[in-house]
């Protein structure tokens, strides 16, 4: 086994531009003693030597990652980025969220700490105070626990004290899904380019590094189907989230018709070509998602007076498996259609129950208890004395759903639509 490395840090002076930081060490992955140095940045940018030391932190622990036992969470986590997060072991976008929350929250507060130091209530303490929503906590939590579970595997410990640390999930806001007639007006106020965008992805459920990921040739005219096969990360393509993503998805003729009236009008229409290229890359590269949100779908919802509903690309995912679920769609096929890779996915994250079914599922439990009553509200005896006759208006209530409250319900001389009652005050 290699020695333990602290490397060396030193300033190299350049002719034709500026100097430069370099940190140097010696390899041994390959058995062989090799030379090896990587430039830091340039002198200018550190204020002192100590600036310069910090920023060699990451690499002098990546060139011990297999040295002895990490001491400390900075070690641990080196050389579970060396191991774990290499290419080609987890997704672009896994990797750098991964990379992120390690430098901007877990180095900071807890690199310096032992492993056996770290303590359950003072991680739990510490994501309290941090202000963040229940789901970011959350997250930095499971990343926390990733990283102890990664010691365990290699047997540096036996128990991760960040599987009984206590968060909360719960949303601080519902997500807000699209009813059908704010998507019909969604369309109608959009360009050729943003109205193909938004019927793809309304009607089949991709997600939106799938869709900006598309190129002609993945729309399978014969099958009238899109095949999905990569999907673009920060102008990255890479895999899709899941093997269950790579299923083909069924296109309406509506979203055909829209797609080819935009190819008719794109610069990039061959089949190599991204369904929605950015201009400012001359086609190589797909255009942002972002800015086509800000600049013209929510504008759009703002014109036609659409206000307090926070709409992202994956609204669109939410609002298909919602109206899916009203139409009464069976639920594996609903979930073939989203490409879930479980149906408690579809059920349990991307679905909610329709106001007007849930006054039929109401209407039908009261049905079930109460048949006595509920007859009486449909088909009402003569008056009594004592009791107030009802006519048709709780039969015509029930057919629209509407739970009345009769009591204090008293014919009225006014005339008022549908029925003549008014409530007593």
């Amino acid at each position: 086994m290699s020695r333990f490395q602290q490397g060396s840090l030193f300033k190299v002076k350049r002719k034709s531009s500026a100097d430069v930081c370099v940190f140097r060490w010696y390899d041994y992955t390959t058995g062989e003693r090799i030379y090896k140095k990587q430039i830091i940045g340039r002198t200018g940018q550190f204020r002192s030597r100590r600036d310069a030391e910090k920023a060699v932190v990451a690499l002098r622990d990546l060139i011990n990652v297999d040295v002895g036992t990490p001491r400390t969470v900075c070690d641990l986590e080196a050389h579970y980025r060396a191991h774990e997060l290499a290419p080609g072991r987890k997704s672009f976008s896994t990797t750098e969220n991964h990379r992120l929350l390690f430098k901007r929250y877990i180095e900071p507060q807890w690199g310096h700490f032992r492993l056996s130091a770290i303590r359950t209530v003072e991680v739990e303490e510490w994501l309290h105070s941090l202000p963040l929503a229940p789901a970011s906590k959350a997250k930095l939590k499971c990343v926390l626990s990733v990283l102890y579970n990664h010691a365990i595997r290699y047997e540096w410990l036996t128990f991760n004290p960040i599987s009984r640390v206590r968060t909360s999930q719960q949303r601080l806001r519902g997500k807000d899904v699209l009813a059908p007639d704010e998507f019909q007006k969604l369309v109608r106020n959009l360009s050729v380019r943003d109205r193909a965008m938004v019927l793809l992805i309304g009607s089949t459920g991709l997600r939106r590094s799938e869709m900006i990921a598309l190129t002609w040739s993945d729309l399978n005219l014969r099958t009238m189907e899109v095949n999905v096969l990569r999907s673009c990360v920060r102008n990255r393509i890479g895999k899709t989230k899941t093997e269950s993503s790579c299923r083909p998805v069924p296109l309406h003729p509506v979203v055909l018709s829209a797609l080819f009236e935009w190819r008719k009008r794109s610069p990039y229409a061959s089949d190599l070509d991204f369904l929605f290229p950015s201009i400012w890359h001359k086609g190589k590269k797909p255009l942002s998602p972002d800015s086509i949100l800000e600049k013209s779908i929510r504008p759009a919802f703002a014109k036609e007076g659409i206000v307090g509903k926070r709409i992202g690309w994956h609204s669109f995912h939410h609002s298909l498996a919602t109206n899916l679920r009203s139409l009464g769609v069976d639920i594996k096929v609903a979930q073939e259609l989203l490409r879930h890779s479980s149906s408690c996915t579809t059920l349990d994250i991307y679905t909610r129950a329709v106001d007007q079914q849930k006054r039929e599922a109401s209407l039908k439990v009261m049905e079930l208890m109460l048949p006595l009553e509920m007859r009486k509200l449909q088909h009402p005896s003569a008056p009594s004395k004592g009791r107030r006759r009802v006519t048709g208006v709780g039969k015509h209530m029930l057919r629209k759903g509407i739970l009345v409250d009769l009591v204090g319900i008293e014919p009225t001389t006014s005339s008022m639509p549908c029925c003549g009652y008014s409530r007593k005050l």
